[in-house]
């Protein structure tokens, strides 16, 4: 009986031991003592309000060509009989592009003379004659006045009716024969401005058509920028707006540009469907040795930008419907303060109320 006595104290004590062990690895795992709840705010980010520039851009991309070009047509067709210009020659206005051969023309022209004046003539022995008919007292004894008058009143007629029609070729040949000494006269085209002369074909064609382009004459110091924008982007954008251009392959090389002109109609295609409709917009380059047409461009239209404007970074601000608000450090920690803002862009957004300059903006 004693000897379980003496087990009893021992086996207690083995258990209050366990007991203490457990409680302080349990303390040890979980950190320790817990932080004051506080002190969390140290470690979130926080932001300044602060005065900044701040400008909202769109960017584009498209391709490079020449601001002023005129096609060349030649003024009728023929072959070539001499060339004054090579592909990317320099050429003044006046100077000789081309001759043409001009000596069918020239045929057609005499042949046309001649025709007019063999009907000139035709014209003139048929008054004669209708004179001498006239007068010839065979030809007016009649078999009964009725008779005579019906029948001088039906010569008239028909006489009035060949005269407008003799009237009508005799103008249409004129016309046609003028047309045909104005295409002889341009036989050797001077070019109209002064530029660079390029083929269309990047050679010399042999033979010319008159509505088909033979090249045209470009000015390399003048070049352009031609995109797109979407519907959302066409009313954010205005003529005379600067833009930021650089080329694709020469990310070193920075132009400055204006927006030139905007359509006003929707590109054919674009106008359809669920998808934006896009508009032209063409912005105006500086002249540039590097800068020719074809290259790839990427430009950035800064379409608002004001100065000394009120900002935070976008990321703090929250909405709640169509309410914005942020999260302002204050004595007692973070408060919510409702926000109206302006100008926003990905990183910027402009505070027109609801906040002072240096405010603590915290980032719940």
């Amino acid at each position: 009986m004693s000897k379980k006595k003496w087990w009893i104290p021992i086996s207690l004590g083995v258990v209050a031991i366990g007991i203490s062990v457990g409680l302080y690895t349990l303390s040890q795992s979980s950190g320790g003592p817990k932080t004051p709840a506080g002190s969390s705010i140290v470690s979130a980010l926080q932001f300044k309000a602060a005065k900044e520039d701040i400008s909202k851009s769109i960017e584009v991309k498209g391709k490079s060509s020449y601001l002023n070009e005129t096609v060349i047509y030649p003024p009728f067709d023929g072959s070539v009989k001499k060339w004054h210009v090579a592909e990317g020659g320099q050429v003044k206005k006046g100077d000789l592009l081309f001759e043409l051969d001009d000596s069918s023309l020239k045929s057609d022209i005499e042949l046309q003379q001649a025709s007019m004046r063999k009907q000139e003539l035709e014209m003139k022995l048929k008054e004669a004659q209708d004179a001498i008919q006239a007068n010839d007292p065979q030809t007016n004894a009649a078999d009964s006045p009725g008779a005579e008058s019906l029948k001088r009143y039906g010569q008239e007629e028909l006489r009035k009716l060949q005269d407008e029609l003799d009237a009508i070729t005799r103008k249409t040949a004129l016309k046609q024969l003028e047309e045909k000494k104005e295409k002889v006269a341009k036989a050797a085209l001077p070019a109209p401005v002064d530029g660079i002369f390029l083929f269309a074909d990047k050679k010399e064609p042999p033979k010319l058509e008159e509505k088909t382009a033979i090249g045209k004459i470009v000015d390399l110091t003048k070049l352009q920028l031609t995109t797109t924008v979407s519907e959302y982007e066409v009313y954010q954008i205005k003529s005379g707006m600067d833009v930021e251009v650089r080329a694709d392959a020469m990310p070193e090389l920075k132009l400055a540009g204006k927006v030139e002109r905007i359509s006003k109609f929707a590109k054919a295609g674009t106008d359809q469907g669920a998808a934006a409709a896009q508009f032209e917009v063409v912005v105006s380059l500086e002249p540039n040795d590097k800068l020719i047409a074809g290259l790839s461009l990427t430009g950035k239209i800064t379409a608002e930008q004001k100065q000394g404007a009120l900002v935070i970074p976008t990321i703090a601000v929250q909405r709640d419907k169509e309410e914005a608000f942020v999260y302002v450090l204050g004595a007692q920690g973070p408060e919510r303060k409702t926000i109206t803002i302006g100008m926003e862009t990905a990183d910027k957004t402009e505070v027109t109320g609801g906040l002072n300059e240096g405010d603590t903006v915290v980032l719940q």
